[in-house]
């Protein structure tokens, strides 16, 4: 569904990407890792148009994305995001942030949209907050509206930036096990994050970056009990000590 070959991106003198391929097939989920400044969060912005690739091509449904012809609004409904902040409109409700999209891009009524959007809040344990305003929920409800927002325009894939990074502790656990149902319920998915833990519980496969770099391509189990590289040893020795 979603392929990427040969993908490199420079900032500047800067090199972040460097021929970078990945192939993720309709059900994946694909958990990319790394240090920070690897280049993670840059290749799945390159996948949603969000950054320019300077080289290589990248292909949704077959189709070569990235060109002046790309239609990126029909392409975000396909594939959607979920940032490490939150992007929530503070002048919204909880429902009008979710039910927006769905009425600009989708065309959807604002009856159809509401109906959509509150079916989705009941779905991430939500639907008593629908009239709340962002700045009264949590940070961790704030993400978890992030994510029905998402899901409401009904996208084929969802990519996950950080989701859990800008949350205290005890909130993870509540975005994560949401995610870990969409997961379950055969959603695509490719999701950068830290948390080892469920990325060994959920992931069909793990990427591992490192200087802009993928150094290794692993199924789950295999990349946390035999990876292959010396860097990904050494990555996820300093985590699991901690």
């Amino acid at each position: 569904m979603i392929e990427l070959s040969g993908i490199t991106k420079s900032f500047g003198r800067n090199n972040v990407l460097r021929n970078c391929s990945l192939k993720v097939s309709k059900g994946d989920v694909v958990v990319i890792c790394g240090p920070s400044g690897s280049g993670k969060s840059t290749l799945i912005k390159c996948i949603n148009g969000l950054v320019a690739h300077d080289a290589g091509e990248i292909r949704i449904d077959g189709q070569v994305i990235g060109g002046r012809d790309t239609d990126w609004p029909k392409l975000r409904t396909k594939v959607g995001m979920v940032f490490q902040q939150f992007e929530l409109y503070p002048h919204m409700n909880v429902l009008e942030n979710v039910s927006l999209a769905q009425i600009h891009v989708l065309r959807r009524s604002r009856a159809e949209a509401d109906e959509r959007s509150r079916r989705l809040l009941d779905r991430v344990g939500l639907a008593a907050k629908a009239d709340a305003v962002p700045v009264n929920l949590s940070g961790g409800e704030q993400q978890r509206v992030a994510i029905a927002r998402a899901l409401a325009l009904d996208p084929e894939a969802i990519l996950f930036d950080e989701p859990t990074s800008s949350l205290d502790p005890e909130m993870i656990s509540e975005v994560l096990d949401v995610i870990g149902e969409l997961a379950r319920d055969g959603m695509t998915m490719i999701v950068v994050t830290h948390e080892m833990g469920f990325a060994r519980r959920v992931a069909d496969r793990v990427i591992f970056m490192d200087r802009g770099e993928i150094l290794e391509e692993a199924p789950s189990e295999q990349f946390f009990t035999a990876p292959t590289t010396a860097r990904a040893r050494e990555f996820l020795s300093k985590l699991l000590l901690h």
